[in-house]
């Protein structure tokens, strides 16, 4: 079968470039470590915000990598000369020796490797790999370019409650009580809605809504993320962290300080969003405000 075959070319592969070894290339770094000093080196003015999402690694994971790094003097943090609530990544002088090291390793690796081939088969390796890497990237790219990210218009609010109490109901068993919740909220944003601090996206895919979030203002300095929807057949695709980072970047624009939402505990996918984003989880509280028991979740994030 074609995923017997898939599979056994990533076990082949990963065991071939020395994945699974304790430390990568005979050091003392384990891969992911490897992966972060590389994109630090790489990257122009890295955060660990932008890490995690160019890494798709856990906030708090990357957060505990970047520590270890720290401690061993490799990494620093500076805040950046524009906003000084954000911190810049870089590598120390310690830290550019030992990527160096790394990536004079890992060429003299690959270079090792392609020359037991001779050379009409490297070439067909390397055309082979590039194949790989197109067709994977390339039904993503052509539906990610698909989506495009608007405001709202009439029609698009009573589709959002609709959708939210039809998917929330097939999906997490939850009742009428959370269409009417999303439906107050939706009603308040309209009533209030001050397009200088507050706004809504909605997602759009060949003519048809497929997701949308919503960001308004809690007070001067804390915005609150809401109605965060991606539909299924929309999923796989980024668009629930492309809708986030779109209110991360609207939030920190207007001049608020902290970005917050509230969540449930069984929503494992958006809280992996939040979490990629930078999230962290401020408090929880079981209730049954839809029908089913909950742990109802706080995230926040500095901006």
């Amino acid at each position: 079968m074609r995923v017997d075959e898939v599979r056994r070319f990533n076990r082949f592969y990963t065991r071939r470039v020395g994945a699974l070894r304790e430390g990568l290339l005979g050091s003392e770094f384990s891969l992911p470590e490897a992966r972060v000093l590389y994109e630090v080196a790489q990257s122009k003015n890295p955060t660990s915000t932008r890490l995690a999402l160019d890494l798709d690694l856990d906030a708090g994971y990357l957060s505990r990598l970047l520590q270890s790094l720290r401690k061993r003097g490799l990494v620093r943090a500076t805040a950046s000369p524009r906003d000084a609530r954000c911190r810049l990544l870089s590598l120390t002088p310690a830290g550019r020796k030992a990527f160096s090291l790394l990536d004079r390793r890992s060429k003299e690796e690959v270079s090792g490797m392609l020359s037991k081939l001779p050379g009409a088969a490297q070439a067909r390796l390397v055309d082979a790999m590039k194949t790989v890497e197109a067709l994977l990237e390339e039904r993503q790219d052509r539906e990610e370019a698909r989506i495009t990210l608007r405001d709202h218009r009439p029609g698009d609010l009573g589709w959002v409650v609709h959708r939210h109490g039809a998917l929330y109901a097939q999906e997490y068993g939850y009742d009428e009580r959370f269409e009417a919740l999303v439906a107050g909220i939706v009603a308040k944003f309209v009533q209030d809605f001050d397009p200088a601090c507050e706004r809504c996206w909605i997602a759009e895919r060949d003519g048809e809504a497929v997701g949308s979030v919503f960001v308004v203002r809690q007070s001067r300095t804390v915005a609150k993320l809401r109605l965060l929807l991606v539909e299924p057949r929309a999923r796989g695709l980024g668009l629930g962290r492309r809708l986030v980072e779109e209110c991360m970047r609207f939030a920190r624009g207007k001049g608020y300080r902290k970005l917050v939402l509230w969540t449930q505990s069984d929503l494992d996918a958006a809280r992996a969003i939040y979490r990629g984003c930078g999230f962290q989880l401020v408090k929880s509280e079981k209730h049954a405000s839809f029908g089913v028991k909950l742990t109802g979740e706080y995230w926040a994030l500095k901006l």
